[in-house]
């Protein structure tokens, strides 16, 4: 199973990106889909999630300015963000948790590459 996360960039504070992910291989269904980011030294937190029944959860930080969306025909979640801060600036990472084997409920946890988000002020 990989994901491949794209459409990081260089952005003006105010403005607006659009990240995207795909799942790919061998897989029985996805329960949870997000994205997190990562600031230097620090630990990776979420930005925002999405599960399988629509349900989606927001960091504090973005709600009001982060749309999460999933695609489940093509096994993609997207990530718009709007209103862009220059605090937004991160490495943004897409996350999975996949149901690999049939018989089972068990979700294995994805991570895909890492984007750059930067955001000038």
């Amino acid at each position: 199973v990989q994901l491949q996360a794209s459409g990081g960039g260089l952005v003006q504070a105010g403005g607006s990106l659009r990240l995207s992910c795909e799942a790919s291989g061998s897989f029985v269904s996805i329960k949870r889909m997000g994205w997190y980011r990562q600031y230097p030294g620090k630990e990776r937190e979420l930005v925002a999630a999405v599960t399988t029944d629509g349900p989606t959860s927001y960091a504090d930080p973005v709600k009001g300015r982060f749309t999460i969306s999933r695609d489940g025909t093509v096994n993609m979640v997207f990530l718009r963000m709007d209103s862009l801060k220059f605090e937004d600036t991160a490495v943004y990472y897409c996350n999975a948790q996949i149901v690999r084997f049939r018989g089972t409920t068990y979700a294995y946890n994805y991570w895909g590459q890492g984007t750059q988000v930067t955001v000038s002020s």
